[in-house]
Formats: structure tokens, sequence, C-alpha cells
């Protein structure tokens, strides 16, 4: 549905985007990732139809971005990261210019704003005036924009930015329910975020892709040991944890800092130990609360993957 080849941005003598290249499937939600000036929203403004590539080419649905953007444009709802709202308008005054714009039949118009004021949770504050809105519902009203007119693309800019955690939970829970319906790029900065919303990441840096994959093959790439949280009802002993550290494959047994019962054991990344890890520890008479193996977060993939690749340069130059 979104394929991105070679796609390069120079701004003068500087270099936005480099070779980026990646694809999107119908139906998926992906979240494109990276630190700020990577070229996340260079990129995006290439995808929407905003300005075209030095080099590259991107299409939306088997359309040239470039050559055929006023098609590709009525594929796709775009949320930029500063939602461009009229605020003297109501909402439903706006829609219904947004939709007009779209080019949506006079006919339809109004079942099509009832629809997006449905879907986004607008139907207390259709008739207010949006610059008295909250935060949260402008956020609503940007989403509910992009959703006019139903495109089958959807090209969401830090929909959560600025927001509170409440907020955040309901543009999310929004978010998730167009999954399917609509495919998706998504970026943001709140990693937590993408890794509840999206099947799979792109993740670029210094206007390079260094990443694209789901966050479990990421984990399973990236981690080169198992990690495995163990709870105890009571203090761990010496002698318990020097025992799991004696254990074949355990590389380190370390305390945690946010638990006195709780410690980590490091194992060799080829081999499950936490069988033989559980029977030590019920054998010994200790009582266990819980024993779980840890996997990278998406904050840890990033973060590695970006200091890696940081490192690269600096030994390359």
């Amino acid at each position: 549905m979104i394929h991105a080849e070679g796609l390069t941005k120079y701004y003068g003598s500087l270099t936005g985007i480099e070779g980026v290249t990646f694809h999107v499937g119908q139906g998926e939600v992906v979240g494109f990732l990276g630190p700020n000036g990577a070229g996340k929203s260079t990129t995006m403004r290439i995808l929407t139809c905003y300005m075209p590539p030095s080099f590259g080419s991107a299409t939306i649905d088997g359309l040239d971005c470039f050559e055929q953007s006023l098609q590709v444009r009525s594929r796709i709802g775009y949320l930029p990261e500063n939602v461009p709202l009229y605020t003297d308008l109501s909402v439903r005054r706006f829609l219904k210019f947004v939709a007009s714009a779209k080019g949506v039949d006079a006919r339809k118009l109004k079942g099509e704003i009832d629809r997006v004021v449905a879907v986004c949770g607008l139907d207390k504050v259709a008739g207010r005036i949006i610059g008295h809105l909250s935060k949260g519902y402008r956020q609503r009203v940007g989403l509910a924009q992009a959703l006019v007119n139903n495109p089958p693309v959807l090209v969401l800019d830090e929909p959560t930015i600025g927001l509170d955690p409440t907020q955040i939970i309901e543009i999310r829970k929004l978010i998730k329910d167009l999954r399917g319906e609509h495919t998706i790029l998504l970026s943001s900065h709140i990693l937590p975020e993408v890794a509840q919303i999206c099947q799979r990441v792109i993740i670029i840096n210094g206007g390079r892709i260094i990443a694209t994959d789901t966050p479990a093959n990421l984990t399973h790439q990236l981690q080169k040991s198992a990690l495995v949280s163990v709870a105890l009802a009571g203090e761990a002993s010496p002698a318990l944890m020097g025992a799991l550290h004696d254990l074949p494959g355990v590389v380190s047994v370390k305390r945690a800092n946010d638990h006195q019962g709780r410690f980590i054991v490091e194992t060799d990344h080829t081999s499950d130990l936490r069988p033989q890890i559980a029977k030590m520890i019920v054998e010994r008479g200790e009582s266990l609360l819980e024993l779980k193996l840890m996997g990278l977060s998406l904050e840890d993939i990033f973060m590695q993957l970006v200091t890696e690749e940081k490192v690269q340069e600096e030994n390359s130059s």
C-alpha cells in the first residue's frame, strides 16, 4: 500500500534523507521511529505529497506521489504534528469545510460528518468552537479531518504530542480501533505507545533506515543474553544466589533495586534455564513468587540501534 524506494532529499548542501526504502502492507499499522532530525517528517511530507524528493520514488496504493499527487491525496488522511485547525469555527462547520475540500458529494456531507464525529467521540462537542476545546479534543478533531472521506491510508505524525495521560489513552484507543480498516504509518516519540499499537517498526537515523522488523524479531536479533526476573517472598540468601550462579549456562546473578527479594539471572541466550532455576529455588525451601523472561523493550531496541549507528559513524570518520 505504501512503497518508498531510494528516497533522497537535499536541502541545499544538507541531506535530509538518503536512500530511504521501505514498504507498508495493506491493513498494517507500522511505527516510524527516529531521534529529532532523523528524517521522519521529511519522509512523511514526501509521502503525503507536500514536497517532492530530490531522488527516488514513492507510491501510495500504486499511485506515484509526485506524478499523480491529486489522486494520492484523495487516498491519504494526514494528521501532521501541528494540527492546522480553524479555531474560530465549530467542529461540525470545520469538518463540513474539510469534506467539501475533499470532494465529498453534497448529498453525503451530513452522513460523512456524522460518521467521523461518532468514530472520534466528538458528539458532545460537535457544536462548540474549536478554539474553546481542550488539547485532547482538538487532537480528536485533527484525527476526524484525516478520516473524512474514509481514506485507505492514514499518516499520523506524533498524534498524542502534548496530551495528558488520560488523553493519550483515549487517542491510543481510537487509533487501535482503526486497525484493519486502514493502513497506518505512525510516528511517535512515545515508544511504549508504538509497542502497543504497531505490528512492525521502521527506525530511521541520520536520514537512513537502520532497521525494519517486528519488535519481537528485533529483540531476538539484538539480545545477546536472556534475562530472567525472579521474585521471592523474602530476601535471597547469598548461598542461593551463589548456587544459581554455578548453574551451567548462567552468566550472572544480580540483585534488583526495586525489591529486596527480586534478582535478575542472566543466562546464555541459546537456552531457557527457567525450569532449572525454579527447581533449585523450590528444593531449597524458598517461596517463589515470580519467575519471568525479560525481553528488550522497544526503547532498549531503539537506543541500542541508534547508539551502534553513532559509534559506527564515528569510527568511519
